[in-house]
């Protein structure tokens, strides 16, 4: 489906090595593979997951994986193309800057915060979930005041008080990372890597321990029938889990945020993206087999469904522990990557004139984006004190998806306007594949929609406070159309 071209010129455009002097390009294939897994792996699958099979599909759930990963994988040929023609930071908002223009450009980036920045927030709100659970496993009680959001609900229309405090573990958490982020590029990719091995290995101990306790009955029946509302089991259920399970691979593109320090991001960015996506979703199909197979999918509808799986199967009782221990790693991983990407982000648009240049001040010693990261972290630790996961998923997993459509239709405008220019990665068959793409996202998005009319209205309120900040600040700062791709051979 895809190709690489060796002959190609690794010569930047001069737009982009000007505006790249001051980062560290550190990161080679393998960092960025982590950097990928390291965003993939987290609530998704230990959380997530258990909810989707429970709510809305079944044993069928594996169906939404593969609707799920082939939207992915489409997408992310887009990504990798686009990556190899711009290879520069900001991800899809400086692909939509390229081909779409200013205004493209900015809707774009403002849904990338939810990505990332929201994102971080409400899986670091999951993550002191279990960050509390080990400690009480050790003997070591939390108070749960000080443990829990203030406010939590489905819905806008829902939320009510919690008599909570503020979530302490998740604001320690996001402050913890956020101080390695700003340190250097290399460190945090080190300590990333690290994150990665640990929580993969315990997803590989649960594939290759529990296997032989899958029992088909529990896949059985299949596709439940459907109950009457859309999304509650059935075709409907799969298509409304798509959506669910999509968050599960939210994360890939981040390779593409580190396009500005990458040792070579025209043959790099693609192997991270294409490699950290595939990596992951054969993990995903195995962990998932074994999740349905070793438990009732009607039951797992709990913080925990790994675990909780697990621990339904005697000789398994010891995998508990390294389970949970695996998820605090796994989510913390998340959250680390989510605030490295919306740092560069802000990074980029800052730099293009969409946001104050603070954002795009970096340090003469560590190289970092200093001032942006350090506000992103406070942004991100603000909302994990008071925001629980639930009342964010959705919302994070809607603005992935309008920034996966705007890249599939990106690569399309550029085989029009510059079908000659340089492609260090080549999507054969691309007006099959991101059109399916574009289709297959916007599918999911809409059964969100049609199974949660509340994320529209968070959108349409998102999207209006995204406006006002435009034509307030950036459509005076930012100059029309900044990036060009050349049409040269």
């Amino acid at each position: 489906m895809a190709e690489f071209d060796e002959a190609a010129e690794l010569e930047l455009p001069d737009p982009i090595v000007a505006s790249e002097a001051h980062l560290h390009r550190a990161l080679g294939p393998f960092s960025l593979i982590m950097i990928g897994i390291g965003c993939i792996i987290g609530s998704g699958i230990f959380v997530i997951t258990g909810h989707a099979a429970a709510e809305h599909a079944g044993p069928a759930v594996l169906v939404s994986f593969v609707i799920a990963g082939i939207g992915c994988l489409f997408a992310g040929l887009c990504y990798a193309e686009f990556a190899s023609m711009i290879p520069e930071s900001g991800s899809s908002y400086t692909y939509a800057y390229a081909t779409m223009g200013r205004f493209m450009a900015w809707f774009i980036g403002w849904n990338m915060v939810l990505e990332y920045g929201v994102s971080a927030a409400g899986v670091a709100a999951g993550w002191s979930g279990y960050f509390v659970s080990l400690l009480h496993d050790i003997g070591l009680d939390f108070p749960a005041a000080f443990a829990n959001a203030p406010v939590a609900g489905t819905g806008l229309h829902a939320l009510h008080a919690t008599g909570a405090f503020m979530n302490v573990p998740a604001v320690a958490l996001v402050v913890g990372l956020t101080v390695f982020l700003v340190i250097g590029v290399r460190e945090s990719a080190n300590f990333n890597g690290l994150m990665v091995l640990i929580k993969t290995g315990i997803v590989l101990l649960v594939i290759l321990f529990g296997l032989p306790f899958v029992h088909l009955q529990n896949l059985t029946p299949f596709i439940p029938p459907n109950e009457g509302p859309w999304g509650k089991f059935g075709i409907s259920g799969i298509l409304a889990a798509s959506g669910n399970i999509f968050f599960a691979y939210i994360g890939f593109e981040a390779v593409s945020v580190a396009a500005q320090e990458a040792k070579n991001p025209r043959r790099d960015l693609p192997i991270g993206i294409l490699g950290s996506l595939g990596i992951c979703t054969v993990l995903y199909i195995l962990m998932t087999i074994v999740l349905l197979g070793v438990a009732d999918w009607r039951t797992l509808d709990v913080e925990n469904p790994v675990s909780f799986a697990v621990s339904k199967i005697a000789p398994l009782h010891w995998l508990v522990a390294p389970i949970d221990v695996g998820a605090v790693v796994g989510l913390a991983s998340v959250v680390f990557v989510s605030l490295y990407g919306q740092s560069r982000v802000f990074y980029c648009m800052a730099r293009d004139g969409f946001l104050p240049r603070m954002f795009s001040a970096v340090h003469k010693q560590f190289r970092t984006p200093h001032y942006g990261t350090i506000i992103t972290g406070v942004l991100a630790a603000v909302l994990a004190a008071a925001f629980p996961l639930d009342i964010l998923a959705e919302l994070v997993s809607v603005g992935t998806l309008l920034a996966f459509i705007a890249v599939c239709g990106g690569i399309l405008i550029l085989r029009v306007t510059a079908p000659r220019a340089t492609r260090r990665f080549r999507i054969r068959y691309v007006w099959l594949i991101a059109p399916a793409g574009l289709l297959i996202c916007t599918l999911m998005m809409v059964s969100l929609f049609v199974s949660s009319p509340d994320t529209l209205s968070r959108l349409i309120v998102w999207t209006g406070v995204g406006l006002v900040i435009y034509f307030v600040y950036g459509v005076w700062h930012a100059a029309p159309s900044k990036w060009k791709v050349s049409n040269e051979s």
